[in-house]
């Protein structure tokens, strides 16, 4: 039994190889790949390792759990953007564990509050961050004043200029939909938004007279939008964080799919699995790989963000109250319907009448959320 990920390795690389190539030309830096979580389905180790030969020796990931795996699979520095902060006991371990292992200048820690910067003030050798501004995203980031307090600090200009804490710049993770209450003007509100604290970030760096890097990490611009941070910023460094669009930008290079494990033509209203339904009249029921265990079931809340959306939504979620829901699996096709719920490691879904039936061994394709996924092998990327 298996629940595989397909490639087709030279489309989904020559894909890999024109983003990164794509970011660079309009950004004037190499990218920094984004590799967290699951490594958008196909591994975070895998990721590492085709990161390393791109231009570029600097990585990221999501959170200081996943720092390890990657370290140990490339040799580029790696970005942690999940801000550092000793209030949080289990991960503050984990750093500390980490870098009793680890070159801690391969590291570079994202800041967001004062508590997490001084927790890392004292001590000998130098601490490499990057400090976060709080966009219209509202998750992490100092604010604005937040962040002029913290470039007029003593002990925080101190610690920089004594070269305990290298400052490689200020981080903007911005929001996937436009922020409504931008007013209008020049080009988007993402650029606006990024001007707005760029012009706080480079007139505190030049009164403060820091020694710190006014290098931009951005997240969430597309190449139009880079390219117009870049004409109004002049010779500051962009430093473009993407994940989504570089690994899973070309769909059609990933093919994910189930085995069929069994089939069984079954006579009107016999009941199966462990709720023992009924299905179609005349219907066969195949089990097929992939169940809860690879992510096949799971989904995040939609976003329901138009009146189609809502609609799609309200039509889902009353055919799932009554006991009917759509596989991620296709035959001939056409998405089917699962029989119940998904098992742990296998689905069962209804073929209708008149449809032909597959063969143990024969892959049913599976549109599948990559990020929620864990395949039990993909074939064609080592």
């Amino acid at each position: 039994m298996s629940f595989v990920l397909n490639v087709d390795t030279d489309r989904w690389r020559n894909h890999v190889n024109t983003v990164a190539s794509s970011v660079e030309s309009v950004t004037g830096s190499p990218i920094v790949p984004v590799i967290k979580c699951n490594g958008y389905g196909l591994g975070q180790a895998r990721l590492a390792r085709v990161a390393e030969s791109l231009p570029g020796t600097i990585v990221a990931v999501g959170t200081v759990f996943e720092l390890e795996e990657v370290l140990t699979s490339c040799l580029n520095d790696v970005v942690v953007l999940e801000p550092f902060d000793p209030r949080d006991q289990s991960t503050s371990d984990t750093w500390w564990n980490i870098a009793k292992r680890w070159d801690s200048n391969r590291i570079i820690r994202t800041i967001s509050s004062m508590a997490g910067l001084e927790s890392l003030l004292s001590g000998s050798g130098s601490v490499r961050v990057i400090l976060e501004g709080q966009t219209s995203m509202h998750r992490f980031g100092f604010s604005e004043s937040e962040l002029m307090r913290v470039l007029a600090d003593e002990t925080v200009v101190d610690s920089i200029n004594v070269g305990r804490l290298d400052v490689l710049g200020l981080a903007l993770h911005l929001p996937l939909e436009q922020p409504a209450s931008e007013p209008g003007g020049f080009g988007t509100a993402r650029v606006r938004e990024v001007l707005r604290w760029n012009g706080i970030w480079q007139a505190e760096i030049t009164s403060s007279n820091l020694t710190i890097e006014s290098t931009l990490w951005l997240s969430h611009l597309d190449d139009d939008e880079f390219n117009a941070v870049r004409e109004f910023i002049g010779e500051t460094a962009i430093r473009a964080r993407i994940g989504t669009r570089l690994w899973l930008g070309d769909r059609g290079a990933l093919a994910p799919q189930g085995s069929v494990l069994a089939v069984h033509p079954l006579s009107d209203g016999v009941h199966v699995g462990y709720r023992q339904r009924s299905g179609p009249n005349g219907g066969t029921l195949v089990v097929v790989s992939g169940g809860t265990a690879h992510g096949i079931g799971l989904s995040a809340p939609t976003p329901a963000a138009s009146i189609r959306q809502r609609v799609v939504t309200a039509g889902t979620g009353a055919l799932d109250a009554a006991g009917r829901a759509l596989s991620p699996f296709t035959w001939e096709g056409k998405q089917r319907w699962f029989a119940e719920p998904p098992h742990q490691h296998h689905s069962m879904i209804w073929l209708p009448r008149g449809v032909v039936v597959p063969r143990i061994g024969d892959r049913l394709p599976a549109d599948v959320r990559f990020t929620t996924s864990r395949f039990d092998a993909v074939l064609g990327l080592e």
